[in-house]
């Protein structure tokens, strides 16, 4: 009956859970980060308010649940990544995060090895994950201490141990997909040769205690966020997919046990190795989700998320977004694209923006779907969500008309702590069957397709026109520079 305190540590919060071992949840604090977005592609954040806000939350949800905490388990981000001092644990840069496309000419230089680097990794030479990132921070902030991503720190600072986990190890392009294991070819590619790199721990794996929370916990059970949520929604089967609509909007299918790379622009990771078995996932970004609901905030255009289903108009009137505010990840892996709007005249309201805006992040999320159907061999039968923008109905439905599948909408705001929660009761007893981890549920809302198919077809042409536009008018100023 172990209680897990579970922490959630993400691009623009950390939330902390405590669950007790009937899987009830006993508290949850939520404490903001402000990820810095600079010119030039530039995303950044404090370690130290990283740090700050995963203790902070922690104790206060361990006090609010008023009970001893057996063990604690920790999500990251996946592809952040800082520079730091083992000696000390003293960070040495700001944290890069993942949104970050400063490393976009690292990529560049090294594209006659891509085909090399995507049979090796399952995943695809952009700036995106983790090693050109960490190059970066190489050639043009420091050489010392340890570059790693940013749950090594995290682990550090509670345990003392040098370790990542699986998951956040395959998101690197230093990992081999089929051994999970760093690779020296990799490594010599983005001139890390020689780096100190963290253990890669299982997912069900104890990797140390803490006291920092109050008395003495294990810990383990470490998982990168979306393959967390991967495991609260029970996507247990091959084909079986969520989206999580949080900063960036990531649908994940997993794929079984056999590491397959992606024929569609996926990208192909580890779900998990537990139980001394690896599942893998293949998976697809939408950069800017709840990012470009921000931005939208910061224009003055809504005064918030809950604002989106009062300002959005039932139908835009034509005008069209490409919500590329960070670049567009799969299947196009262009981090020189930039957002556009298109089909505006002066009849144009503030909300057929918004309306355009919401379109768009469903558009993406509907090719990423078309492609792991692609790579899975049968289309998708449904689609499970989690994360906050799924409050917003004028979303979910677009979701739903555009893939033309049902969206079953997970009935927590919490799945990936919950998940992580699932992690951490397979590391503490080794017995337990994963699926047994974690709680069964039904979906707090379905949204059924009230689009026909032909008109879905033809809004997702005339978007899918608007992106090669965009790409187009990109490449051609890029030339021209």
């Amino acid at each position: 009956m172990t209680t897990v305190l579970a922490i959630d540590q993400g691009t623009s919060g950390t939330k902390a859970m405590v669950v007790d071992g009937d899987g009830n949840v006993l508290s949850v604090v939520e404490l903001p980060v402000h990820p810095r977005y600079l010119s030039g592609g530039g995303v950044e954040q404090d370690p130290q308010e990283l740090l700050d806000s995963v203790l902070d939350s922690g104790r206060q949800a361990v006090a609010e649940a008023a009970v001893r905490v057996d063990f604690v388990t920790l999500t990251n981000q996946g592809e952040t990544v800082l520079a730091w001092d083992p000696a000390t644990g003293r960070p040495l840069t700001q944290a890069i995060v993942w949104q970050d496309r400063r490393s976009a000419e690292i990529c560049a230089k090294r594209s006659d090895s891509a085909n090399a680097i995507g049979e090796r990794t399952g995943l695809v030479l952009d700036p995106y994950f983790s090693a050109p990132k960490m190059r970066w921070i190489r050639e043009q902030v420091t050489t010392g201490g340890v570059v790693t991503t940013s749950d090594t720190w995290l682990i550090h600072q509670l345990t003392g141990e040098f370790v990542t986990d699986a998951s956040t190890a395959s998101r690197s392009l230093l990992t081999d997909l089929d051994s999970v294991s760093w690779d020296p070819e990799l490594l010599e590619v983005f001139d890390l040769a020689g780096e100190a790199l963290p253990r890669i721990a299982a997912n069900d794996e104890v990797v140390g205690e803490t006291t920092v929370f109050g008395g003495t916990a294990q810990v383990g059970g470490l998982v990168v966020d979306q393959q967390a949520a991967l495991l609260a929604q029970r996507c247990l089967a091959p084909g079986e997919a969520k989206c999580t609509f949080g900063t960036g909007a990531f649908l994940l299918a997993n794929m079984g046990r056999t590491p397959v790379r992606s024929s569609a622009g996926l990208a192909a990771s580890v779900a998990w190795r537990v139980r001394d078995e690896t599942s893998y996932c293949f998976d697809g970004q939408v950069a800017t989700a709840a990012s470009a609901v921000r931005w939208l905030q910061g224009l003055g255009l809504i005064q918030g998320a809950p604002d989106l289903d009062r300002v959005a108009v039932a139908d835009s009137d034509g005008v069209l977004c490409v919500p590329a505010l960070a670049g567009l990840s799969a299947p196009w892996w262009a981090p020189e694209a930039k957002a556009t709007f298109s089909g505006m005249t002066l009849s144009t309201e503030v909300g057929h923006l918004v309306k355009a805006v919401l379109d768009g992040i469903a558009a993406q999320v509907a090719e990423l779907a078309d492609c792991a159907a692609q790579d899975i061999g049968e289309p998708l039968r449904r689609l499970r969500v989690d994360g906050g923008l799924t409050r917003s109905r004028v979303l979910m439905q677009a979701v739903a008309d555009l893939l033309q599948v049902q969206v079953d909408v997970y009935p927590s705001a919490h799945a990936t702590a919950l998940g992580a929660a699932g992690f951490a009761r397979a590391a503490a007893d080794p017995g337990l069957p994963l699926e047994q981890a974690i709680i069964d549920w039904a979906p707090s809302t379905s949204f059924t397709p009230r689009l026909g198919a032909a008109d879905a077809a033809e809004f997702r042409a005339r978007w899918r026109a608007a992106v090669d536009t965009a790409l187009m008018r990109d490449r051609e100023i890029q030339e021209e520079s």
